[in-house]
């Protein structure tokens, strides 16, 4: 699991890195005005929609199925599934497209309400969003041949398809931006043909373990399919519950002053580099792992799996998380303030980003525990603590956001998802899935003591330095922040017995 949690991580760390610069390229040409607003629209849509078909409830329903397939009954049964699925997927989300891009501004009007009092605004957003929608059915289908791969323990191909994301989205700026509209509008076209790359490549992955999907003609209902489809139920249900949070930060962003939905992003966009490489890697690698290993009747070594999983988690997070509520003004400035970034955004996104960095061991754990429901069928128990969260959720936010604006709506995530976590770890807990070893429980307290060291080490740095003036030493300076940062933390943390830099090197 370690081996295939690198695996994942390391191509989402390159990814974020090149998102990163893909961000400050967006903030230095669009700033946090109403293009850039309208573009993040208009990309968060496709996503939302993305993280409900192609990967929230398919892959709770199907990964799990396509790993018990292949282990019981071969490759041979296993494609078969995986094709009747992909065309399915193909013929629904098709139309869904289609209906998408024909009926956009009534959709924006209801997920983006506070721009139709903007013109400007509510125009570009539908123009950006019809071009960016096909990107749903070509990274839906991306999500799900990912999902074959993982099944067969091919990670890589997978887990460095957005790269392509990032590259192409820079590339389009460059080369698009002189002969569209605006700059935003490059965007949108880097995205959808980022799709249909990241689709090749996966598939041609596929197809060299092994494993060419086709689309058929006429697509059978086998058992397998409807097991799937009827599992996919809960999920599709727990999926648009999570999504409707998200739904329900952009709606409430959208009534805030302009700049508010910018700034959430960006601030997001760092707590994502974390919650990807981190969470997204541990969820992708356990699943299949899981599944197999209760499979063959081997309960003991999920259990171990299951705790493994969340020291990893702990261990990366929580450092993640207190050095990027400490240093929020130093990476937001380094990372973003240039160009149409001024201070008054830089300030506006470094306090979001303070907010989501109390959120975000939360975020990770939540990747960790909801693979020990999905990979014993059930896909019903998250959903039901979902509801839960939504509707805190969105209390919250419209209690925090009078006093916190923007900020509130940060706040208000990360509140729920540390209940979404406490509740998730009881109900496993108490249905004997899950129990903290005596190895977790004896490291925990260590790594939190490295945590508070580290935090205490930044903060006594950020109070000594002068802030550095220019794009260049506002770079240098957070290197050197994140340089003592990572030899403070894994330093003591190895020292007092929080975790072994030895044994991660010998598991690699």
């Amino acid at each position: 699991m370690l081996k295939s949690i690198l695996t994942v991580g390391g191509w989402t760390m390159a990814s974020r890195v090149l998102g990163f610069l893909r961000d400050m390229l967006i903030a230095a040409s669009l700033g946090a005005g109403p293009v850039a607003d309208a573009f993040f629209i208009a990309l968060k849509l496709p996503n939302l929609f993305r993280r409900l078909f192609g990967e929230g409830a398919f892959n709770a329903a199907f990964v799990p199925a396509f790993a018990a397939t292949l282990t019981t009954e071969g490759a041979a049964q296993a494609r078969f599934l995986a094709e009747r699925m992909s065309t399915l997927m193909t013929l629904w989300l098709s139309l869904l497209t289609v209906l998408g891009i024909i009926f956009m501004p009534q959709v924006l009007t209801v997920l983006a309400p506070g721009f139709t009092d903007d013109p400007l605004r509510f125009g570009l957003a539908v123009e950006m969003t019809r071009i960016t929608f096909p990107y749903l059915l070509l990274i839906c289908l991306t999500a799900l041949i990912s999902g074959v791969l993982n099944g067969l323990d091919r990670f890589g191909a997978a887990a460095g398809a957005p790269v392509l994301f990032n590259l192409l989205s820079m590339a389009a700026l460059f080369v698009l931006s002189p002969i569209v509209p605006t700059p935003g509008h490059a965007l949108a076209w880097g995205v959808t043909v980022s799709g249909a790359a990241q689709l090749i490549l996966v598939w041609i992955a596929a197809a060299r373990a092994g494993m060419p999907l086709r689309i058929v003609s006429l697509p059978r209902i086998t058992p397998e399919v409807r097991l799937v489809l009827r599992r996919m139920v809960p999920g599709l249900v727990g999926a648009g519950v999570t999504q409707l949070n998200l739904a329900v930060d952009v709606i409430i962003a959208s009534l805030l002053p302009a700049g508010a939905v910018s700034y959430l992003y960006y601030a997001d966009r760092i707590g994502q580099l974390p919650l990807g490489v981190i969470g997204a890697a541990v969820g992708t690698a356990m699943l299949p792992l899981l599944v197999k290993q209760l499979r063959s009747g081997r309960p003991l070594s999920a259990h171990r799996t299951m705790n493994r999983a969340l020291e990893l988690s702990l261990a990366l997070s929580l450092p993640a998380a207190a050095a990027q509520a400490v240093l929020a003004w130093p990476i937001i400035s380094a990372l973003f303030l240039r160009g149409a970034f001024g201070e008054l955004e830089a300030a506006a996104t470094s306090v979001a980003l303070v907010a989501y960095a109390l959120g975000l061991p939360a975020f990770v754990l939540v990747k960790a525990f909801v693979p020990g429901f999905f990979a014993r069928g059930d896909t019903a128990t998250p959903v039901k603590v979902s509801l839960v969260i939504v509707v805190l959720n969105l209390a919250m936010n419209l209690i925090l956001t009078q006093y916190l604006a923007h900020v509130g709506i940060a706040l208000a995530t990360g509140i729920a998802a540390w209940v979404n976590v406490i509740a998730l770890a009881v109900l496993l807990r108490r249905r004997g899935h899950w129990r903290p070893d005596r190895r977790l429980r004896r490291r925990l307290p260590r790594l939190l003591i490295a945590t508070l060291a580290m935090a205490l080490v930044l903060l006594g740095m950020r109070m000594a330095l002068p802030d550095p003036v220019g794009s260049t030493m506002r770079l240098a300076f957070l290197a050197a922040y994140v340089v003592v940062g990572l030899v403070v933390y894994f330093g003591l943390a190895h020292a007092i017995g929080g975790l072994s830099l030895g044994e991660i090197r010998r598991r690699r």
